[in-house]
């Protein structure tokens, strides 16, 4: 399509300009595309709209396919579908109890060694299939800058806290000196040893991807990003220079895709999406079954798909190309990994597997394995329980003559009889 066409070159890769060019109602959405709708569906869509609101970039919707846009991927992520307004009784508003474990405004901390730290409450697109669609776009869930700082006084307080992820709405909506500032806070508490980003931008909008923004999250490494691809479509040139960028500057980016009816559950696309992300530096994370959030039956799929998905990559393509297929559990259980079973059996002494082409194999286990006993007295143990970070041993013989960070200028034998004469004068 020529959505593109539609607006000056000199602005579409402007990522503000794209933000304040976002589409919000049917009626624009129409005028852009030259998609029509019958009357009576746009006034369900209007329905579905009041609760659930539409946001789309310019350059997102560039992407719809218009001669077949019912079936297009791009299409059904991004835009209203009155399937939304069906809320079965086991869905819920937040499926995931992050409210629940939110023991300051902003953060969620569920795992004993990392939180999740919501800094912004806006996305540059609205996913029709977001998990927390109760919140994104809320005015009321903002947080401000004395928020930001109550979740940070929490980081501070909690010593096991070693990871922290910045997660929305999308973080990268925050101005860059606004950004730097938070990264800032966080970077500077000791414990502290990871920063992971979670953005949707180099997907729905890669324009943002400056080469500014770059330099911030140069300034604050370890960072690492987390994105969100879910179908080949959206790859294009300028979601390859972002995420180009990204892994230039040393950030390790990882995916994040959820498993969606319609539009990838389908081996081939999948596989084919995993083999965009590698080839572009991009590492498949997870995918994700499809939430329980309100009004998105529609989406969802049985795990026996995500089964069947995982059983055409596993051994059928490279093991980093294999995401961790995952169910985040319903209550705040946290991510529970549901794979294929290659463990056909087990005994004292073996274990029965198959591999991915349905071979049948043993392997072998222990006659004798005597474990060490372990009294859960740390400080007194005597195994090799050496967790310090390994330190290079310093040269030593002629290489240490060759080395550069060592002043050493010659190598003297012990008892060298004129240098025991030196230390009489």
């Amino acid at each position: 399509m020529s959505t593109k066409k539609r607006y000056k070159e000199s602005d579409w890769g402007d990522w503000k300009w794209q933000i304040r060019n976002t589409i919000n109602d049917i009626e624009t959405f129409e005028d852009v595309t030259g998609i029509k709708f019958a009357a009576e569906e746009k006034d369900e869509l209007s329905e579905t709209l009041n609760k659930f609101p539409l946001a789309i970039t310019p350059y997102y919707l560039s992407l719809i396919e218009v001669n077949d846009f019912r079936n297009d991927p791009v299409f059904k992520q991004s835009f209203p579908d009155v399937k939304e307004l069906c809320v079965e009784p086991y869905e819920m508003k937040d499926p995931l109890s992050e409210d629940e474990d939110s023991p300051v405004a902003g953060i969620t901390h569920r795992y004993p060694d990392r939180v999740l730290f919501h800094i912004s409450n806006v996305c540059s697109m609205y996913c029709r299939h977001c998990t927390r669609k109760r919140k994104v776009g809320d005015v009321d869930y903002i947080p401000n800058k004395d928020t930001l700082l109550e979740g940070i006084a929490y980081i501070k307080e909690h010593p096991q806290v070693r990871d922290v992820l910045l997660s929305g709405g999308d973080p990268l909506m925050l101005d860059d000196d606004y950004l730097d500032w938070v990264l800032t806070q966080i970077r500077e508490i000791p414990h502290v040893e990871v920063i992971r980003i979670g953005s949707r931008m180099p997907v729905v909008l890669p324009y943002r991807i400056t080469d500014n923004l770059v330099n911030v999250l140069k300034k604050h490494h370890p960072v690492w990003l987390n994105t969100h691809f879910n179908h080949p479509r959206e790859f294009t040139n300028a979601s390859k220079e972002a995420i180009s960028k990204l892994a230039n500057a040393g950030v390790p980016v990882g995916n994040q895709s959820v498993l969606l009816s319609g539009v990838n559950d389908c081996p081939k696309i999948m596989k084919k999406l995993m083999h965009l992300l590698v080839k572009n530096r991009v590492r498949p994370y997870y995918l994700y079954q499809c939430d329980l959030s309100e009004g998105l039956t529609h989406f969802r799929t049985p795990v026996g798909k995500g089964i069947e998905i995982m059983e055409s990559l596993i051994g059928h393509t490279s093991g980093f190309s294999v995401p961790t297929y995952v169910i985040d559990a319903p209550g705040g259980g946290g991510k529970i990994p549901a794979m294929p079973n290659y463990i056909i059996s087990w005994s004292t002494n073996k274990v029965v597997l198959r591999n991915y082409e349905g071979v049948i194999t043993t392997y072998k286990e222990p006659d004798s394995y005597e474990p060490i006993f372990c009294n859960r007295k740390c400080d007194e143990c005597v195994l090799p329980l050496k967790l310090d970070e390994g330190q290079e041993f310093e040269a030593i013989g002629v290489n240490k003559l060759l080395s550069d960070y060592d002043d050493t200028i010659s190598l003297v034998p012990e008892d060298n009889e004129r240098h025991l004469l030196r230390e009489s004068y």
